[in-house]
C-alpha cells in the first residue's frame, strides 16, 4: 500500500484543474498561471488550507504564481551565482555551496513539495534558468577530501522528497567521515508535507550516534501550523532531532506586529523553536514580496521582545555572498556616560545601569 505522502506527490497541485478543485481563481490569478513559464505547485495537504475566496491569503501568495513576478527593480541576476560564490577560484562541485570556512551547503536536489514564490534559489528551481548537476557523489567526496568542514546543511529544493533509503545514504556517507560534527536538514515537509514524517523516516534519523541530525524549517504564517505540523514535529522530537524555524520576512503575509506575533507564539506551542528571520533575498522577479531592510528589527522589537518569552524571539538576518549579517540595532541603550547606562524597555520605563570599566 502506498504510504499518504507519496499519494501527495503522486496528486500534487500543479496545473489550472487541480488548483480549481481548491479554490476560486481570480482572473488575476489564473492569467499568471497560464501564461508565465514558471514551475509552481504544492501538496493537496498544503492548498486545502487555502482560503478558497481570498486571493489575499497567505498560503495562496506563496504558492500561486503572479504577474507580479515579470518585475525585477531590485533582483539580481544570477544571484544564486552571486550567493553562493560559485564564481570563484575554488573548485566546487554544483552541490557544494560555501560561505563560511567550517560548514557548507550540500544540495542534494532541485525537486521541491511546495515551490515557494519567493524562493532565494528561485533561478535553479522555480525558473529552470540555471542548470546544475546536484551530484551525490560528488558532493561526498569534496567533503570527505575538506577536513576543515565541520558542519553539513543537506538542503534543495527539499531533501526530505527523497526515499528514505536516499536520506539514509546520505547521512551514513556523511557520519563516516570523521571530521564532520553536525549534520543540518532545510525541509518545509513539516509545514507543506507533515505526513513525510513516516515510521521509516524516522528510523532513518533516531539513531543514536556522535554525529547529530538538526532540522530547520520554513513556516512564514501561523495559518500554516496545523495538528498535522505538531505530530510531525513530536515524531521528529522522540528521534532525537530539534526542530528550528527559518521564517522570511514577506510584504504582505507576516509583516505586521499582529501576525508576526501570532506566528512566532503559536510556532512554540508545536515545539517549533524561532530561529532566524530572513530578510527577503534579491533573487530576481519576487521585488513584491520585500520590505525595508529595517522592518524585521521593528517587529522584533514591537512585536516579540518583551511582549512574548523569550524562547519566541529569533535572530534577525540577511543572508548574503559573506555570510548571515545580523540586523539588530541596539533599541534599548538610550545614553551612557562614566558612570552608568540609560536603559529602556519594551514599555518605554527607563532605568539605570552601572557603566563597568574594563
Amino acid at each position: 500500500m502506498m504510504e499518504e505522502w507519496k499519494k501527495q506527490l503522486q496528486n500534487s497541485v500543479n496545473s489550472l484543474d487541480r488548483i480549481k478543485e481548491f479554490i476560486n481563481l481570480t482572473p488575476e490569478e489564473e492569467k499568471a498561471i497560464t501564461t508565465l513559464n514558471t514551475k509552481w505547485g504544492t501538496s493537496p495537504y498544503f492548498a486545502s488550507l487555502m482560503d478558497k475566496d481570498d486571493p489575499n491569503c497567505p498560503i495562496r501568495r506563496q504558492v500561486l504564481p503572479t504577474m507580479q513576478e515579470r518585475v525585477n527593480h531590485y533582483g539580481i541576476q544570477n544571484y544564486l551565482v552571486w550567493k553562493e560564490n560559485r564564481d570563484t577560484e575554488e573548485v566546487r562541485p554544483d552541490s557544494i555551496a560555501r560561505q563560511y570556512h567550517d560548514r557548507v551547503a550540500f544540495t542534494v536536489t532541485d525537486v521541491c513539495v511546495n515551490y515557494c514564490r519567493h524562493c532565494f534559489r528561485k533561478e535553479l528551481v522555480v525558473d529552470r534558468d540555471l542548470k546544475l548537476r546536484m551530484d551525490v557523489e560528488e558532493g561526498l567526496a569534496w567533503i570527505r577530501k575538506h577536513e576543515e568542514v565541520r558542519d553539513v546543511l543537506i538542503t534543495g529544493g527539499d531533501p526530505f522528497i527523497l526515499s528514505d533509503d536516499k536520506i539514509d545514504y546520505i547521512i551514513r556517507k556523511l557520519r563516516e567521515i570523521p571530521h564532520l560534527e553536525m549534520i543540518r536538514f532545510g525541509t518545509r515537509t513539516p509545514i507543506v508535507l507533515p505526513h513525510r514524517i513516516t515510521d521509516g523516516l524516522k528510523k532513518v534519523l533516531s539513531r543514536y550516534h556522535r554525529v547529530p541530525i538538526w532540522l530547520n524549517t520554513q513556516c512564514n504564517h501561523p495559518k500554516e501550523i496545523t495538528e498535522k505540523t505538531a505530530e510531525a514535529v513530536f515524531k521528529l522530537l522522540t528521534c532525537g532531532v530539534n526542530v528550528g524555524n527559518q521564517a522570511v520576512l514577506l510584504k504582505g503575509i507576516n509583516d505586521d506586529p499582529k501576525t508576526f506575533k501570532e506566528l512566532h507564539q503559536k510556532l512554540l506551542t508545536v515545539r517549533i523553536r524561532p530561529y532566524y528571520v530572513f530578510y527577503c533575498e534579491p533573487a530576481p522577479g519576487i521585488d513584491h514580496f520585500r520590505t525595508p531592510v529595517e522592518k524585521g528589527a521593528e517587529l522584533i522589537r514591537d512585536a516579540l521582545r518583551g511582549h512574548t518569552t523569550g524562547l519566541a524571539q529569533p535572530m534577525y538576518v540577511i543572508a548574503t555572498n559573506i555570510g548571515k549579517i545580523p540586523l539588530m540595532p541596539d533599541y534599548y541603550i538610550m545614553g551612557k556616560d562614566d558612570k552608568e547606562y540609560t536603559l529602556k524597555n519594551h514599555n518605554g520605563m527607563i532605568t539605570k545601569w552601572p557603566n563597568i570599566p574594563e
